[in-house]
């Protein structure tokens, strides 16, 4: 009898086992219900919306600050560097003094070219003298013809003389000017590289210091030739306008136009170098530093763009996830233009208002379903503001 219960009682602890796990199979809690189903779990994604704007097209090359006026400041003359009137990193206008070379030899110079210029004038004076008494003589037969043709001769030669010296005076007074060394333009003066009390020579390589103008300045950059129909169809519309951005681009140094494409093709890179010129009044461009230049070369208008990050390609050719109603996602094949920063125009495929993947791809499947994170803001808005 106690071990026919025992069997019974048994049972029906099976039995009410059972029939709970049946309960939690059926009607458990529905995230329960689904793993074991066996159904796929959704994948997590960050799409955005396909948008209808104007967009900005823009090619970046690297490019080299370079001042608009650089000059090395040398002796025109040989002679003693006496003295230095410049301070280095100072601004000086056109016509400052900025060194002086010992003046004496040449100054002696310039006094011997006037008083030989002096003694040529008496000579002068005497031999007109002696030519209009010989003229006067030869009308009374006193004298020949040949000592007036003489005389004659001899003023000529002393006028011709005096031009000489005047030609003379002048050079030595060159030579005299040269020993004051003038800025030949307004600038920015570097290091000086030669102290007073050292003998400098005209022909010396070495230079005092380096004058340089910084505003305005140009940056000479290089972009793909592919480019260059472009941005002379920009050009021919009118000014183009070129940004300079720091070498992390993150900071709009300044803002200026484009002033020429260089007239050939480098064709050992398939690059072609252009030059932009920038006010720079506030110099933040500094000769020989390294920038991005950002040319503006057309503003496409009503297009529809999305993130470059939501074009993927396959092989059939470029699709992008698109989230569908219910949250599954389907690849559809689009045709695209071109992408500035981190917009790309999409000419066909896409309407208005749908919705892509931008993020997460790479588990997405036909018909998956989907979770949407925190909708991804555009890379571009930052550059654009900053711009």
């Amino acid at each position: 009898m106690a071990g026919r219960t025992r069997i019974v009682l048994i049972s029906l602890m099976v039995l009410g086992v059972g029939g709970a796990a049946a309960w939690y199979m059926a009607d458990g809690p529905a995230p329960v219900r689904a793993a074991r189903s066996g159904g796929a779990p959704a994948v997590p994604v960050s799409v955005a919306a396909v948008e209808k704007r104007d967009l900005p097209i823009y090619l970046t090359g690297l490019g080299a600050v370079q001042a608009s006026f650089t000059v090395g400041i040398k002796s025109q003359v040989d002679g003693q560097l006496q003295q230095v009137l410049f301070t280095e990193g100072q601004y000086v206008k056109k016509g400052d003094v900025l060194a002086k070379i010992d003046p004496r030899l040449y100054q002696a110079a310039l006094d011997q070219a006037k008083a030989k210029k002096a003694q040529d004038e008496a000579s002068l004076i005497s031999a007109e003298k002696d030519f209009e008494r010989a003229r006067t003589l030869v009308i009374k037969s006193f004298e020949t013809q040949q000592v007036v043709d003489q005389q004659r001769a001899k003023v000529d030669g002393l006028v011709a003389s005096l031009k000489a010296d005047d030609a003379q005076i002048e050079a030595a007074q060159t030579n005299l000017d040269y020993t004051a060394i003038k800025a030949p333009n307004d600038g920015r003066m570097g290091v000086r590289q030669i102290d007073p009390g050292n003998v400098v020579h005209a022909s010396d390589s070495a230079v005092i210091s380096t004058l340089t103008l910084t505003k305005p300045s140009a940056v000479v950059f290089t972009l793909s030739a592919r480019n260059l129909n472009d941005v002379r169809e920009a050009q021919a519309r009118g000014p183009v306008e070129v940004t300079a951005f720091s070498q992390d681009n993150l900071s709009v140094l300044s803002k200026g136009t484009l002033l020429l494409i260089d007239n050939i093709v480098d064709q050992a890179s398939a690059t072609m170098r252009l030059k932009a010129m920038f006010a720079n009044e506030d110099e933040k461009l500094w000769p020989g530093d390294f920038v991005n230049a950002r040319v503006l070369t057309d503003v496409r208008h009503d297009v529809l763009v999305i993130p470059a990050p939501a074009i993927q390609r396959g092989p059939d050719g470029i699709f992008t996830w698109v989230v569908k109603a219910g949250d599954t996602v389907e690849a559809r094949p689009i045709t695209v233009g071109p992408t500035t920063a981190d917009q790309t125009i999409v000419t066909s495929g896409l309407s208005d208002g749908e919705r892509v993947v931008v993020d997460g791809q790479y588990k997405l499947r036909l018909d998956s379903h989907v979770t949407i994170n925190q909708p991804r803001a555009p890379a571009v808005a930052k550059q654009e503001r900053a711009s």
